[in-house]
């Protein structure tokens, strides 16, 4: 099935201060964060974050916060962003059915998170290059788990131009620059 960026939302889960030093491949995985957002910005697909417990895990690290500020958040206890009412109210505000996920941890929110999409209706897209766990066997046991599940997995690449879908565009020039 095609992704559409009129029917698309983002949402960002959990990259926060405390527990992103301890993620597998967090250097890179910041990297494509900012990649993805910057893209999704030019193609003007709103984004939302959740921030799990800020009081303990802090806030969301500087380098997304600058991208994203200006955007929705939603603290959250439950690790699921489907279970935080607030979240949810905003996204079916959205009346949006595509669920861009990028974030952490793969096997516990973002994993839960795409499971609870899917029951509701949503059609959650787990960007693999953008989410990670504190260890690289945890994230990959996601994915697969994901993948039983039904859920769409894709790469910020892939989904950044599928959601362009024509070459030519200033969000084309503005995704071209952002991948190379």
């Amino acid at each position: 099935m095609r992704i559409l960026k009129a029917n698309t939302v983002g949402v960002v889960v959990d990259i926060q201060e405390r527990l992103f030093p301890h993620i597998d491949g967090y250097e890179q995985l910041a990297k494509n964060v900012e990649i993805l957002i910057k893209g999704l910005k030019a193609l003007e697909v709103p984004v939302l974050v959740s921030e799990q417990y800020k009081k303990g895990l802090g806030n969301t690290i500087e380098s997304i916060e600058t991208l994203i500020q200006d955007e929705p958040h939603v603290e959250k206890l439950a690790f699921s962003c489907c279970d935080e009412p607030q979240l949810m109210e905003k996204l079916e505000l959205t009346t949006k059915r595509f669920v861009i996920l990028a974030g952490i941890e793969t096997h516990i929110c973002v994993l839960q998170t795409a499971i609870d999409l899917q029951e509701r209706g949503f059609h959650p897209v787990v960007i693999e290059d953008c989410v990670s766990s504190r260890t690289l066997a945890n994230k990959q046991n996601a994915i697969e788990r994901l993948r039983q599940e039904g859920v769409i997995v894709s790469s910020y690449e892939s989904i950044l131009f599928e959601l362009c879908r024509y070459a030519g565009t200033d969000a084309f020039k503005t995704i071209s620059k952002l991948v190379k």
